[in-house]
């Protein structure tokens, strides 16, 4: 770091008080439901950064494009607030860039390409740790659900998330994971 001008370190203190917000900002879905103190977005990317870690190591994936993936992928949150399924849009998927690069350009030219990159594989879908990710990413809302009916924090059904982590998960290695989050007594 001795190499990088007080003025990146200020920008770089500028984007962690920024990733800062998603520790403040509840997940949507659990607020529209009437989940009690409901989980932030920091702590919903800070479980599925874990699973990624751990799925990786177990199918021989990119771990490190994993993590990044995990930890970026809600990155875009910390401006435009979490959003369900429901309330995007093309316009709210406009801001979502718009947020992204704004976050990300605070960063030095390296990091900045490189997570922008990253970013971009896990919007397009199509590689095989995009697509890990993606499933990934329901089955902790999946696994979060299960713990909120457990502990009786929700005053609704929580079966929309169920649905929706089968829903998005298709191989069959993560679908028997979700299914023992499932089906766990």
């Amino acid at each position: 770091m001795e190499n990088i001008t007080d003025s990146s370190l200020q920008s770089l203190v500028k984007f962690l008080e920024i990733t800062g917000i998603l520790k403040r900002t509840p997940r949507t879905g659990w607020v529209d439901v009437g989940v009690y103190q409901p989980e932030s977005v920091a702590d919903h990317t800070f479980r599925t950064a874990f699973l990624c870690m751990l799925y990786a190591d177990m199918q021989s994936l990119d771990q490190l494009k994993l993590l990044r993936m995990a930890l970026i992928h809600d990155l875009p949150e910390a401006i435009i607030g979490d959003l369900m399924p429901s309330q995007k849009n093309p316009e709210t998927k406009q801001n979502e860039q718009t947020a992204i690069h704004q976050m990300l350009n605070l960063l030095p030219k390296i990091q900045r390409e490189n997570y922008l990159a990253v970013w971009n594989e896990y919007k397009e879908g199509k590689t095989k740790e995009a697509k890990a990710v993606r499933q990934l990413d329901k089955i902790e809302m999946a696994l979060q659900a299960k713990e909120y009916e457990k502990f009786g924090s929700a005053n609704n059904s929580l079966e929309r998330f169920i649905k929706s982590a089968k829903d998005a998960t298709v191989w069959p290695e993560l679908k028997r994971l979700l299914c023992c989050i499932v089906e766990e007594k």
